[in-house]
């Protein structure tokens, strides 16, 4: 076990749960054999997004016998990120570390990634050497990684999810950004704060399966790249560019055909074909300009991330806060 420096005067522990009845109380255990022997003071702050289960009455269950567990629950399913963002606004550490709640992302991988931290940066990833996962999702992961990296102008690593920990000043800076599209590896890759990564050991899922769908991961995407980065209107400017360039080289070719050659122009099936094409991009423009439009009307209207039901342990964030951040 590494032993920790005793001027860190708190560690947090954010997790982020939905539908891990069958693992929380495995996971409590894990932790405490991995923080308790640690000389500092600790908390672990769960965050259950209304999963359905029974994952909130283990939760308050727990936070009545240990007041070092705390917990919020949201008012409806807000998503994982958000999960994150709330665990983040609420905890005191001055060193964070964000894990999943499914077990592949171990505790005991926790002392590891804190004495790398050590070493002077204010970031350090767990990277999942090995993944335990399926092929099929590791490519598809990989191929995604790549469209994804390219489209939002990033560089991500497909070993490398939110598992990690991370100082008080990244912690800081990230609650500054309140964007309503979450997505926290990215907003930590944007403040660029010095950083590491470490190689651990990524085990299987202790029980159940991924909640992220194939939907739910494309719409998640699309949203992200929307609110990161402009490349895909770049890229409908440049592909029209390239068109109208086409379209005069075309005419002027079939111009000489006509007047050197007496070639009358014909084809009413390319006519028709091209129009259609032409509609096609258009309104698949449209829709980029659209869906960035949407992206701002979202932002405008000023709504809090998530809404808090129920906190345990825990206090609203300031006296006007109730129920909403």
């Amino acid at each position: 076990m590494v032993s920790m420096n005793k001027e860190v005067s708190l560690i947090s522990v954010v997790i982020p749960v939905y539908k891990a009845e069958d693992c929380l109380l495995e996971l409590y255990r894990r932790l405490l054999n991995v923080l308790e022997p640690i000389p500092v003071h600790f908390e672990i702050i769960f965050v259950e997004d209304c999963g359905g289960d029974k994952s909130w009455d283990i939760i308050s269950e727990l936070s009545l016998k240990d007041a070092r567990v705390k917990a919020i629950q949201f008012s409806r399913n807000f998503g994982q990120h958000y999960g994150i963002t709330a665990g983040l606004d609420h905890c005191n550490g001055e060193w964070v570390v964000v894990m999943d709640c499914d077990l592949q992302d171990q505790p005991e991988e926790i002392p590891k990634l804190y004495s790398k931290a050590q070493e002077g940066f204010d970031v350090v990833y767990a990277r999942r050497a090995v993944r335990q996962d399926r092929m099929l999702k590791r490519w598809s992961s990989q191929l995604f990684y790549k469209v994804f990296d390219y489209l939002t102008e990033q560089q991500s690593d497909p070993a490398v999810a939110n598992f990690g920990i991370y100082s008080r000043k990244v912690i800081d800076n990230f609650r500054s950004m309140r964007e309503s599209v979450r997505a926290f590896s990215l907003f930590v890759r944007w403040l660029g704060f010095p950083s590491a990564f470490v190689d651990v050991e990524h085990a299987s899922r202790f029980s159940g399966t991924s909640s992220y769908t194939f939907y739910k991961l494309m719409h998640l995407a699309i949203n992200v790249i929307i609110a990161q980065s402009n490349r895909p209107l770049r890229m409908s400017i440049k592909l029209g560019f390239i068109m109208a360039i086409g379209s005069f080289l075309m005419a002027l070719f079939y111009l000489i055909r006509y007047f050197l050659y007496f070639i009358p122009v014909s084809g009413w099936t390319s006519v028709i074909v091209s129009i259609y094409f032409l509609a096609g991009l258009f309104f698949m423009n449209a829709g980029f300009i659209g869906l960035y439009i949407g992206r701002i009307y979202d932002e405008v209207k000023g709504r809090p991330l998530y809404v808090v039901r129920e906190r345990l342990n825990l206090r609203a964030i300031n006296r006007h806060e109730e129920a909403t951040y």
